[in-house]
């Protein structure tokens, strides 16, 4: 029973209690029949956090540069017996035409998650060692595309939506060898703050953090394979985390349980709040596809 003094501020406060007393909580965390644009969403992280939106009923709009990922991506979303979308490119630059496309499919973008991030350059130098080509390389990469996502799906939430930024623990503090993408993703972190209150009260703008995740990408890019023991100890729950524990995290932030939340960065790290294991540098380059990192 609501109390007498929750429902005297009027017919907003009356409705929100009509709408708690309806719903419970595991119907809260339901998105039957919404729409979810997830980046990077070909393996690791972004995968998770695709099919974990498609245990809970959205259909999910995919995008990445590998076809064959998303392809295996995609067939997990259809398992699940929703509907999934393959809008394959390199999303700088790109979100309008995967918003486009996603309206022309769907008519609608309840979720978008700006997932893509990490690295086309896979090595690890100070600042002061890093090209100006690959500092601005990062800031696009990490930091622009997820601003032009952000215009892209607000344009299109007419009726409200949410949006989810995947940051890092490396943009909320001084992140060694590791810098051009711990300085877009401090920007991302400011980014989803002033949007939640532009865009408020119709979108919620949220961010996750994640902590040292194993992913294929994070392995390739701080190339910390047999490190892996030595960097869970520094971590108070005393293990790395899996993709099914960001996407865990992007469902709350995705979902109407958090309604009454914007503007927060969940970091979602094992406990571990300061950076106490700092990757190498390394001096060697190669050119790839980007990758997430989503190191702190």
């Amino acid at each position: 029973m609501i109390p007498q003094r929750v429902m005297r501020f009027g017919s907003y406060r009356r409705a929100q209690s009509e709408y708690h007393m309806t719903m419970g909580i595991e119907q809260q965390f339901r998105m039957d029949d919404l729409v979810s644009v997830v980046t990077g969403s070909g393996q690791g992280i972004g995968r998770a956090i695709a099919w974990a939106l498609a245990d809970l009923g959205s259909d999910v709009v995919l995008n990445a540069r590998r076809f064959a990922d998303l392809e295996v991506a995609a067939a997990g979303i259809r398992d699940r017996g929703r509907r999934a979308l393959i809008v394959e490119g390199d999303i700088r630059d790109f979100s309008e035409q995967l918003a486009t496309r996603t309206m022309d499919e769907f008519g609608r973008i309840d979720v978008w998650v700006n997932n893509v991030g990490g690295s086309d350059d896979k090595t690890t130098l100070a600042l002061l060692d890093t090209p100006d080509d690959v500092f601005r390389s990062q800031l696009e990469l990490n930091l622009t595309s997820a601003f032009q996502g952000c215009k892209a799906a607000a344009k299109r939430m007419t009726s409200g939506g949410s949006i989810i930024n995947i940051s890092s623990g490396a943009g909320t503090r001084g992140s060694p060898f590791t810098g051009p993408y711990a300085a877009a993703k401090a920007g991302m972190n400011n980014l989803t703050q002033t949007l939640a209150l532009e865009l408020a009260p119709k979108i919620r703008v949220n961010a996750v953090a994640p902590g040292p995740v194993a992913t294929e990408a994070f392995l390739e890019v701080l190339n910390v394979a047999k490190q892996l023991d030595e960097i869970a100890a520094t971590i108070p729950l005393a293990r790395l985390g899996t993709p099914d524990d960001i996407a865990a995290a992007v469902v709350y932030f995705a979902s109407p349980a958090s309604s009454w939340v914007t503007g927060q960065l969940l970091l979602v790290a094992g406990g571990r709040t300061q950076r106490t294991y700092n990757y190498r540098p390394q001096n060697t380059t190669t050119t790839a596809e980007s990758v997430e990192m989503k190191a702190p």
